[in-house]
């Protein structure tokens, strides 16, 4: 499809690109957590696990969004065309429509046992940094399709919505998921807002209590709305990861990848 390689092929990938790379030197110079590994042994790690799942996010989550905002223009369907509004409004409120349902997605992958298999691939990072946002399986990606497609049909999105929402998602992943130390303060008011590494830090403590809060991916509303936001933990007093998957050594990406289709232990175990 052509929108998507002059949007997000031609703009945005470099955009993240260049995010990546920003937010990997910088949390390098100011590290907000400390490390149990290799910082390139794990970007080496969640990047090959990272191949599949991103190759169907380009070739299959996006081509099916876009087609299917496409329909919407054609049918007249969804939210966005029940009202009269100018088109601005109309994007942000399909924007905070697809903000919102992925906010429902995440608590899903967190609720639901089947579902849990795939994202856990996810959670069982020993550290958390900007890699950690490339370490998705495949099988969660491939669930999203009919969920978050789904849910940018019903919005009534337009094709460049849902491009540049994709964006967006992809640059807020990566930057919640940093381990870039920003100042106290500033931290605190922009997390008013969005989503901080502060507060996704949070949702990937050992501990399950602090795991089931800070479902949010770019705006922090939802949490505060669904009462599921847990703030002001010591960075320092949280331990990353999952207890009964705590051992580096056995965490490789042959590993990883099939982890999904194995007897999955309990959060203890």
């Amino acid at each position: 499809m052509n929108i998507i390689r002059s949007v997000f092929d031609k703009k945005g990938a470099p955009v993240l690109a260049t995010v990546f790379v920003f937010l990997f030197i910088a949390e390098s110079k100011r590290r907000l957590r400390k490390r149990k590994m290799s910082q390139l042994k794990r970007v080496e790690i969640n990047s090959v696990v990272a191949v599949p799942s991103f190759s169907l996010l380009r070739f299959l989550l996006l081509p099916v969004m876009v087609f299917l905002a496409a329909k919407n223009k054609k049918l007249q369907f969804g939210f966005n065309y029940l009202y009269k509004a100018p088109p601005v409004i109309k994007g942000f409120a399909a924007f905070l429509i697809m903000d919102y349902t992925n906010y429902l997605w995440h608590r899903l992958n967190h609720r639901v046992p089947f579902l849990w298999r795939f994202h856990l691939v996810h959670h069982t990072d020993v550290d958390l940094d900007v890699s950690t946002a490339l370490r998705f399986h495949f099988g969660e990606l491939i669930g999203s399709v009919f969920f978050r497609g789904g849910f940018a049909f019903l919005s009534g999105a337009t094709p460049l919505t849902v491009l540049l929402y994709e964006i967006l998602f992809e640059a807020e992943t990566q930057f919640h998921h940093s381990n870039w130390k920003l100042p106290y303060q500033f931290e605190n008011l922009i997390n008013k807002i969005i989503v901080t590494p502060r507060m996704h830090g949070i949702h990937h403590s050992n501990i399950k209590r602090e795991t089931d809060s800070n479902y949010s991916v770019i705006f922090s509303l939802w949490d505060r709305i669904h009462n599921t936001l847990d703030l002001n933990k010591p960075q320092d007093e949280i331990v990353i990861g999952v207890p009964s998957y705590s051992n580096p050594g056995e965490l490789t990406t042959g590993f990883l990848l099939k982890l999904p289709f194995t007897n999955i232990r309990s959060w203890n175990e």
